[in-house]
């Protein structure tokens, strides 16, 4: 069991989700206060995305993240801020003609296009989604390549950033001990083991215990599921002598028809932690384990 286990609070996601939640951060100032409200309530790292404004759709837009990270680094300069670099991988199969992309569902760039705001902002750490992955139904998919991955995590290590390897399957694990192997990531490696996300890994307690048995050497991992399945999935992470994400970007309620806010899901998480017999880490104590300057 991890008994100082450190929260991250994924703030908004990129997901269609906009219209589900009457309170869903979209702007940049919303965004910002939010996580700034999560570190507030015990989150040690915070997860960005950003989203259009006028759509509430996901983007990759530089600006848009400048806003959000000038302010929480202005009001709030200890917490570790982790933005994705996962935008920019989707494509959307034609039907009935497989090379038709459909222009709604298709944003794929190079890895290193990916690392744009990274490269801009130098948050503390980011994203690297260490494979493909059919993405739901339909014909959506996640286009991740070993190269790509690799570029991306030479130019995060060259620049300072510490990457946080997302991975959705046992092959994208396989993946991630190879980047170790190759020396392109930094010690500790730090792996996000995602689950309930179709059709990656499944919610199950037994598959995520076979995937701790996985990481690389000297890893720290972190995990989470979606929905109902998110406080659960922080006593079994901890149990499994992991860290925990939780936030609006995989799950919107508090309890059954109770929408949360980032900071009510941070305190939830707090509190199961510390009914385990645990206490959370400060960002500075984060910033120590991950051995992030």
């Amino acid at each position: 069991m991890n008994r100082n286990p450190i929260i991250t609070c994924a703030v908004t996601g990129a997901g269609d989700t906009a219209g589900k939640h009457p309170d869903l951060p979209i702007t940049p100032p919303e965004i910002a206060s939010a996580a700034l409200e999560a570190a507030d309530a015990g989150a040690a790292i915070v997860h960005i995305h950003v989203r259009d404004p006028a759509t509430g759709k996901g983007t990759r837009d530089v600006d848009l993240y400048r806003q959000v990270l000038d302010q929480v680094r202005a009001a709030n300069p200890d917490v570790i801020i982790n933005t994705t670099a996962g935008m920019g991988g989707d494509l959307l199969i034609g039907d009935p003609d497989p090379f038709d992309f459909g222009p709604e569902g298709t944003d794929l760039v190079s890895g290193l296009e990916r690392l744009a705001h990274v490269e801009a902002l130098r948050p503390d750490m980011c994203s690297i989604d260490c494979g493909t992955l059919n993405f739901g139904e339909g014909h959506q998919v996640y286009v991740s390549t070993p190269n790509m991955i690799r570029d991306m995590a030479k130019r995060v290590r060259e620049i300072g950033v510490k990457p946080e390897l997302e991975i959705f399957d046992t092959g994208h694990l396989w993946l991630a001990n190879t980047l170790v192997d190759e020396g392109l990531i930094a010690d500790p490696p730090w792996v996000q083991l995602c689950t309930g996300i179709p059709y990656g890994t499944p919610t199950d307690v037994g598959l995520l215990a076979a995937l701790t048995r996985l990481l690389p050497d000297g890893a720290e991992f972190t995990s989470f599921s979606l929905s109902a399945n998110q406080m659960p999935w922080v006593a079994q992470s901890v149990l499994l002598g992991g860290h925990v994400r939780v936030g609006l970007e995989d799950n919107l309620y508090l309890s059954r028809g109770v929408f949360a806010s980032n900071a009510d899901l941070v305190t939830r998480a707090r509190e199961v932690v510390e009914s385990m017999g645990g206490r959370i880490q400060t960002p500075d104590q984060a910033r120590e384990t991950l051995s992030l300057t």
